[in-house]
C-alpha cells in the first residue's frame, strides 16, 4: 500500500509502521429495496459530520486521520458523465468505475496511466477502457499536511468487452485490479493505489474530516449521485505519517478496532497460498498472490482476505463469520444450537480467527451489514424507520430520527451480526443470519467425518518422563539449564497450587544479553500487551469468552468446502500430558493417512562446536520440509523432540527449533499441511510455554517439568498433593498462565495466538531473528546464534562432564552475593541509607557509583559528551528548580501502609514536587494538607475515586498500564485489605482486590479522549496525565494520547516495582524506559506534537545521572518509586505481597507498621542529593538549566555495552522540532 510519507523514516529509527493503531466512528445507511434514494448519501455525510469527534486531527488542526464513504455505483450519474464526453454509456450492470490515487510526479503519473491501460487492454480479461475522468475536488478544504500529500485523483470507466453476467464482471475487475497492483509493485510505482474498481460500489475517501468529505468531492453533492446504501468511516489514528490510502472504507469493509493477531494471520495466510485452488480462478490463481499487501494496515489486510473469499464464491456474511467468528464454543451444546456451533467449528478447521476488538461494517452493493468481535469491545447501535430506512453505527444519535418514525432499535452484543439483504429486502438479525449460514450445508455431518477425538484416560497416569535409559531427571535438568531457584520459586508453587507464583518489587537484574549467568533464549523475548488503543481482556471475569481449543492436522484449501478433506484432531488445550502424546502416536501407528506423525530431533552434535548449532537448525528445517513433501506418507504431525541427549549430543534451544521450522515451512508454502508438536525438557515456566505457541507450536509436551512436578511431590517438597496431582496442577498453572498472557494483548483464542508472535526481542542479533524469529522487532541487536550455542554447550558440559551435575542457584529472583547482579543490592541500599542518615553528599556519590558498577540496562552503555566548556556550579539553576520536575511513582495506600504513604506525600509537598496516590484512594482528612498527594490516580478499578478525591489533585493520572505488569490490573492480596483500606476503597475487609486489566470505559483511543475531557470538567485546574508502559509501538500510542488532549504522557519502564504481581509479568513484559521514551520522543516530533505535551518517565531511576540521560532522551519530568521507598527505610526484603515487610512499609500489620523508621526529611534528603548530582552534571556539560538538555540526544554516545547497538536511541531529529513543554 502506498505510504505518501510526510517525514523520512530514517530520521526516526524507533518508529515502526507495523505498530500503528486505529479507532474510529463507523456505520451505514440503507434501504431494504436496494434502489437509489435521494436521502441515503446526505444522511451518510451527515453521520460522518456528526462523528467528527471520533476522528483524529493532526497538528495543523485541519488534516484528519481520514474519512470516507463506500456506496453503490450511481449508474445514472456516470452515464451522464460519459454522455458529456460523447461516449454512449453501457446499460446498468455493465459499467464499472475505478477510483484511483495516482502519483503527482509527472513521470510516475504517465507510467501509472500506461500501466493501467496496458493491463485493461489484455484480451484475457475481456474488459475495455471507456474513458478517464478527472475527479472534481476543492482542495481549499484540505489541511496543509493533507494537501501536501494529496495524490492526483482520477477515475477509469470500464465495460466488459463482451456481455458478462454480474458476478463474472466483478471477478474480472478484481483480477484486473490485482494485476495492476502487482505490476505497480514490480515497477516501484509506490504511490499508485486503487481505492475501488467495481460495477457495484465506489469509494470516496481521503485525509479529511467527516464534515469536509462532501465539500472536497463535489460528486457527492450532485443530485444524480444516488445510492440505496452507504457505509462510512471516520478515522482516529495514532499513525505518525498519515496516508490517503489508509483512510477507510476499503473495498468491502471498514473497521473500528485492532487485529491483535495480525502477524500470525499474515504468516498463516502466506503459508496457505501454495494450497489455494479454485475453479473460479483456474490458472489465474497465481495472479492473486500474495493475497495480502503487507504494507497495509491491519484493517486493509483483513479486507484483502475478505475480498478473496467473497470473489471466490462465499457470500459476504459467510466470509465475515469465518474471519471474525462469535465465541461459538460458549454456545450451549443443544440440538437447536448444534448447526451453528458446527458451522463455526467447521470453519475453525480451515482458518484461525482474526482476533481483537472490532466493529466491522461491510457492503458489496447488494448486502450491507455490521458485526462485533466475540467480546463485543466496540459499540454498535441501530434503528429502523417505518419506511424501511436502516441506520447503524458507533453510537446512538449520530443521525437524528423522529421518534415516532422508529419502529425498531437495538444494539449489537458480543459476536452478533446484523445483515440487510437488498436482493430479498430482508433484514436478518443475529440468530436469523447465523441459522441461514448454518443451513447452507450439512456442516454437522462434515464435522463428524473430519473431526477425530483424542482418546484420553479418565484419570491420567503420573507423568514419569520416559527418559532415555541410563539418564536421570537430575542430569536432564542440568542439561536444560534448570536452577535450584526455579524448582523452589517457580515449579513448586505451580505444582502445589495450580497457579504461577506471585512476587513483588520488580526486576532489577540485567537484561539477558548483559547477564553474568545463563539465561534461556525465551528470556530475550518480552511480552507485548494492549494499552489505550485496544483493551486487554480480563482472564478471570471474561474467561467464558476465551478458548484454549486448537486443531491438529493438515489445514485444507480455504476456497473450497466439503467433507472430502483431511481429518483433524481437536485438543482442549495445547499442553499435552504423556497420555495425550501417546494417544497421538497411536493414531499415527494405526496407519491413518490423515495423521502421520514423524519425530525430528532438535539436537546437535557437541563435536561441531558453537557453529554446529546453526547448521543443525538449518538441517532440521530442511528435514521438516522433506517430511512434509514425502510421498507416500507425508507427515501431517511433526514432533520436534529434544529427548535424544547423551554425552555427544546437546539440545537446540527449543524455541529456536520451533521458530526455524515454522518459518521455513511458511517460506516453502508447506506450513498449513502439518502441525508442529513439541516434546521438550526445556520448558518449565508460563512465559516459555507462551513463546512456543506464539512462534508456531500447536501443542507442547513439557515432559521434564511434568516429571519434576511429580518428583517434588514424592520428595515432600510439595505438600498435600500426589505426584499425579502435582503434575496436573503444573499443567493447570501453565494453561491459566497462557490465558493470562493472551489476555494481555486482548486475544481470546489460542488458535489465533498460535504463530501470532506477540513478542519483541531485547538483545538478540539479526541472525537469530532472520533464521528463527522472523518478523520480531529487535531494535538494539544483540547476541548471535553462536553466542547462544556456547551457553548450551556450557550447560551440556555441566551435565555430562566429570562428576555429578549440579543445579546452580544464581540469585535471579533474590539477591545472592555470588550470584546475579541486582540494581538494589544490599551494598547499594545500605550506602544510600547511610548517605541519607549522615547528609553526606560524598556518600551519595559513592552510592551513585555503585549503581553503575554493573551494566544492567541500555542507559548503562551511554556516556555524556558536550559541545560546550564546563561552567561554574554557581551558574547552574538551583536544586529547587530541578526538584520541581520530580515526583514519586504511583504507590497505593494498601500496597504500603498509611505512615509510609503520608511520608512520601509530605516530603514531596515540602520540596514543591509531587507525590502520586496510586490507585487505592486517599483519606479525606489528608486533602488540603501537606500530606495530600498532588497526583491522584484513576485506575481501572476506580478504587477510592470520588469527586472530592479528584478535586484535591493538581494532576489526575489515568493509569493505562503499570511497568511491572502491563496488560494486567492492580492486585492487593486479601490479607492487606484491612478495615481502613476497605473504607478507602469502598470494599470488604479481607477480600482480595484485583483491578480489571482494562478500563471498562476505555476500549479505544476516542474513549480515552472522552475520559480526559470528563476529568477536566470536574477539575479544570488540574492537568491530566496518561500512564503508559514502554513497548514497541508506545510512541504511536502516545501520539494518539496527545491528540486526545492529555497534558502529560508518562512512560513507565519494565523494571518498575510492584506490591504484588505474577512473576512472569515482572520478568518478561515491557521494556526499559529508555526504549519507550526515545521512541515516544521521536514519534511525537515526527507528528509535530511534541510541544503539546510534557513527557514523564519512571522505571528504575536512582541517580542524577539517570535523570540527565532521561532528559537527553526527551523526558521533561522524572518519577522515583523503589528508590523513594528505600530512602524512607525499605530494605528490599521483597516481601511486599506477603504483608510481612520487616520495616513496616509494605504491610498493613499494626505490629510491623510500628517499626516504620521513615521521616519526610529522609525522602527530601534523597531527592536533594539527586538534584545536586544533576547540577554537577549540568556544570560539567556547560549548560545552566536542565531544560536546555531535553531531547539533546547528540550529547549522548555509546560507550561499551556490547553486544547491544544503541544508536537507534540516539537519533537526532531537527533541533527546531524539539520543543519540550513546561
Amino acid at each position: 500500500m502506498p505510504q505518501f510519507p510526510l517525514a523520512p523514516r530514517n530520521a526516526f529509527p524507533l518508529y515502526d509502521p507495523r505498530f500503528e493503531h486505529d479507532a474510529c466512528g463507523i456505520g451505514f445507511v440503507a434501504y431494504p429495496d436496494g434502489r437509489p434514494h435521494t436521502d441515503v448519501l446526505p444522511l451518510a455525510l451527515r453521520a460522518l459530520s456528526n462523528l467528527t469527534h471520533r476522528g483524529g486531527v493532526l497538528a495543523d488542526g485541519k488534516t484528519s486521520d481520514g474519512a470516507g464513504i463506500l456506496c453503490q455505483l450511481p449508474h445514472a450519474f456516470f452515464a451522464a458523465e460519459l454522455e458529456g464526453m460523447g461516449i454512449a454509456p453501457p446499460p446498468p450492470g455493465e459499467l464499472a468505475v475505478g477510483q484511483i490515487f495516482l502519483p503527482k510526479a509527472p513521470d510516475a503519473l504517465s507510467r501509472s496511466v500506461a500501466l493501467i491501460e496496458g493491463v485493461l487492454a489484455r484480451p484475457s480479461l475481456g474488459l475495455r477502457l471507456l474513458a478517464w475522468r478527472d475527479v472534481p475536488t476543492h482542495r481549499r478544504v484540505l489541511g496543509p499536511q493533507a494537501e501536501a500529500t494529496c495524490p492526483v485523483i482520477r477515475q477509469i470507466l470500464v465495460a466488459p468487452a463482451a456481455p458478462l453476467d454480474p458476478v463474472s464482471f466483478e471477478r474480472r475487475l478484481y483480477l484486473a485490479r490485482r494485476l495492476i497492483e502487482r505490476e505497480a509493485r514490480a515497477a516501484r510505482l509506490d504511490d499508485l493505489y486503487l481505492c475501488s474498481l467495481s460495477s457495484r460500489v465506489i469509494v470516496y475517501k481521503g485525509l479529511l474530516l467527516g464534515d469536509a468529505l462532501g465539500k472536497f468531492y463535489t460528486d457527492l453533492l450532485n443530485y444524480n449521485f444516488q445510492t440505496g446504501m452507504a457505509i462510512f468511516h471516520q478515522r482516529y489514528s495514532t499513525n505518525t505519517f498519515p496516508t490517503w490510502p489508509r483512510a477507510q472504507p476499503f473495498r468491502l469493509l471498514c473497521h473500528n478496532g485492532e487485529i491483535n493477531t495480525i502477524q500470525g494471520n499474515v504468516n498463516w495466510m502466506r503459508a496457505r497460498e501454495a494450497n489455494l485452488q479454485s475453479a473460479v480462478w483456474g490458472e489465474a490463481m497465481d495472479a492473486l498472490k500474495p493475497v495480502i499487501d503487507e504494507t497495509g494496515s491491519d484493517s486493509a489486510m483483513l479486507d484483502n482476505v475478505l475480498e478473496l473469499l467473497v470473489q471466490s464464491g462465499r457470500s459476504l456474511p459467510h466470509a465475515i463469520a469465518m474471519l471474525a467468528p462469535e465465541a461459538w464454543e460458549m454456545r450451549p451444546d443443544t440440538p437447536a444450537n448444534r448447526p451453528i456451533r458446527d458451522f463455526y467449528a467447521y470453519h475453525a478447521s480451515l482458518m484461525e480467527p482474526w482476533d481483537g476488538p472490532a466493529a466491522l461494517v461491510f457492503c458489496d452493493g447488494r448486502t450491507v451489514g455490521i458485526t462485533l468481535d466475540r467480546n463485543g469491545l466496540r459499540p454498535i447501535r441501530y434503528q429502523q424507520t417505518g419506511s424501511g430506512l436502516l441506520i447503524a453505527g458507533s453510537e446512538a444519535g449520530f443521525i437524528e430520527l423522529e421518534a415516532n418514525t422508529v419502529c425498531r432499535r437495538g444494539r449489537l452484543g458480543p459476536g452478533q451480526m446484523l445483515v440487510l439483504d437488498t436482493e430479498t429486502a430482508t433484514l436478518y438479525e443475529d440468530e436469523a443470519i447465523k441459522r441461514k449460514l448454518a443451513a447452507q450445508a450439512d456442516y454437522s455431518a462434515w464435522l463428524d467425518k473430519i473431526l477425530v477425538p483424542l482418546p484420553r484416560r479418565l484419570l491420567p497416569a503420573e507423568d514419569r518422563g520416559d527418559l532415555n535409559p541410563g539418564l536421570d531427571t537430575g542430569l536432564y535438568r542440568a542439561a536444560f539449564g534448570y536452577t535450584a531457584e526455579e524448582l523452589t520459586v517457580i515449579l513448586r508453587p505451580m505444582a502445589e497450587q495450580g497457579s504461577e507464583p506471585i512476587a513483588s518489587m520488580g526486576d532489577d537484574t540485567p537484561l539477558p544479553p548483559l547477564s553474568r549467568v545463563h539465561r534461556p533464549v525465551h528470556h530475550y523475548l518480552r511480552q507485548r500487551f494492549a494499552q489505550v488503543t485496544n483493551p486487554p481482556i480480563d482472564p478471570l471475569r471474561e474467561k467464558a469468552g476465551m478458548s484454549l481449543k486448537i486443531m491438529l492436522g493438515r489445514r485444507e484449501n480455504i476456497l473450497s468446502e466439503g467433507a472430502s478433506r483431511a481429518a483433524q484432531i481437536w485438543l482442549d488445550s495445547p499442553l499435552l500430558r504423556a497420555d495425550d502424546l501417546e494417544a497421538l502416536q497411536n493414531l499415527s501407528a494405526a496407519a491413518n493417512p490423515d495423521f502421520t506423525l514423524l519425530k525430528l530431533y532438535a539436537t546437535f552434535p557437541v563435536a561441531g562446536g558453537p557453529h554446529g548449532m546453526q547448521k543443525a537448525l538449518r538441517r532440521l528445517a530442511h528435514a521438516a520440509e522433506g517430511a512434509v513433501r514425502r510421498r507416500p506418507h507425508a507427515a501431517t504431525l511433526l514432533l520436534l523432540s529434544d529427548r535424544d541427549l547423551d554425552a555427544a549430543t546437546a539440545p537446540i534451544p527449543i524455541l529456536l527449533a520451533v521458530g526455524a521450522v515454522h518459518h521455513h515451512l511458511i517460506q516453502t508454502g508447506l506450513r498449513s499441511r502439518v502441525s508442529l508438536i513439541v516434546e521438550t525438557g526445556e520448558v518449565r515456566d508460563v512465559h516459555h510455554f507462551a513463546t512456543l505457541i506464539g512462534y508456531g507450536a500447536e501443542a507442547v509436551h513439557p515432559y521434564l517439568a511434568l516429571a519434576t512436578a511429580g518428583e517434588l511431590a514424592r520428595s515432600g517438597k510439595v505438600k498435600g498433593v500426589s505426584p499425579a496431582g502435582a503434575a496436573a496442577n503444573f499443567a493447570r498453572a501453565m494453561e491459566k498462565g497462557l490465558l493470562k498472557i493472551m489476555s494481555k494483548m486482548g486475544i481470546s483464542t489460542v488458535d489465533s495466538y498460535c504463530g501470532a508472535q506477540i513478542f519483541e526481542a531485547v538483545g538478540l542479533g539479526q541472525d537469530v531473528i532472520d533464521l528463527c524469529l522472523r518478523g520480531t522487532p529487535s531494535r538494539l541487536g544483540g547476541v548471535s546464534l553462536t553466542d547462544l550455542a556456547r551457553d548450551v554447550l556450557a550447560l551440556h558440559r555441566n551435565a555430562f562432564g566429570a562428576g555429578s551435575p549440579h543445579l546452580p542457584s544464581p540469585g535471579l529472583f533474590k539477591y545472592k552475593r555470588d550470584g546475579e547482579h541486582h540494581g538494589f543490592n544490599p551494598d547499594v541500599v545500605k550506602t544510600l541509607h547511610k548517605a541519607i542518615k549522615t547528609g553526606d553528599f560524598a556518600l551519595y556519590r559513592h552510592f551513585a557509583r555503585l549503581t553503575r558498577h554493573t551494566a544492567a540496562a541500555p542507559r548503562d552503555g551511554l556516556s555524556f559528551r558536550s559541545d560546550r566548556q564546563p561552567i561554574p556550579l554557581e551558574e547552574v539553576e538551583p536544586v529547587e528548580e530541578i526538584i520541581r520536575r520530580f515526583s514519586t511513582a504511583a504507590i497505593s495506600h494498601g500496597a504500603i501502609g498509611a505512615e509510609a504513604h503520608r511520608t512520601l506525600a509530605i516530603a514531596m509537598n515540602r520540596l514543591g514536587a509531587m507525590s502520586n496516590s496510586g490507585e487505592g484512594g486517599e483519606a479525606v482528612e489528608r486533602y488540603g494538607t501537606e500530606s495530600n498527594s498532588a497526583i491522584k490516580q484513576v485506575a481501572s478499578g476506580r478504587f477510592g475515586v470520588t469527586p472530592a478525591y479528584l478535586m484535591s489533585a493538581r494532576e489526575m493520572q489515568i493509569k493505562m498500564a503499570q511497568g511491572s505488569k502491563p496488560g494486567e490490573g492492580g492486585h492487593l492480596p486479601g490479607h492487606k485489605v484491612t478495615a481502613e483500606i476497605a473504607r478507602l476503597r469502598h470494599s470488604t475487609p479481607g477480600v482480595g482486590l484485583i483491578s480489571p486489566p482494562p478500563h471498562h470505559d476505555i476500549y479505544s483511543i476516542e474513549d480515552l479522549a472522552q475520559l480526559i475531557y470528563d476529568l477536566k470538567q470536574i477539575n479544570p485546574l488540574a492537568a491530566v496525565s496518561v500512564k503508559l508502559v514502554a513497548e514497541t509501538g508506545v510512541g504511536t500510542i502516545a501520539a494518539g494520547v496527545v491528540k486526545g488532549g492529555a497534558d502529560v504522557v508518562h512512560i513507565s519502564g519494565a523494571d518498575g516495582g510492584t506490591g504484588a504481581s505474577p512473576l512472569s509479568s515482572i520478568r518478561h513484559a515491557g521494556l526499559p524506559f529508555e526504549l519507550g521514551l526515545a521512541e515516544t520522543q521521536q514519534t511525537l516530533i515526527a507528528n509535530d506534537l511534541r510541544d503539546r505535551v510534557r513527557l514523564r518517565v519512571d522505571g528504575g531511576l536512582k541517580t542524577g545521572r539517570d535523570v540527565v540521560i532521561a532528559a537527553l532522551l526527551g523526558a521533561d519530568e522524572y518519577s522515583f518509586g523503589t528508590a523513594a521507598l528505600i530512602a524512607e527505610g525499605c530494605l528490599m526484603a521483597r516481601a511486599c505481597h506477603r504483608n510481612s515487610c520487616p520495616v513496616g512499609i509494605a504491610t498493613q500489620r499494626p505490629e510491623l507498621r510500628a517499626r516504620f523508621p521513615g521521616k519526610p526529611e529522609m525522602v527530601m534528603a534523597y531527592m536533594t542529593f539527586v538534584a545536586q548530582e544533576v547540577r554537577h552534571i549540568l556544570a560539567e556539560l556547560g549548560y545552566p538549566t536542565l531544560n536546555d538538555l531535553i531531547g539533546r540526544t547528540d550529547l549522548l554516545v555509546q560507550n561499551g555495552l556490547s553486544p547491544l547497538d544503541l544508536p537507534p536511541l540516539l537519533a537526532t531529529p531537527d533541533r527546531k522540532a524539539i520543543l519540550p513543554r513546561r
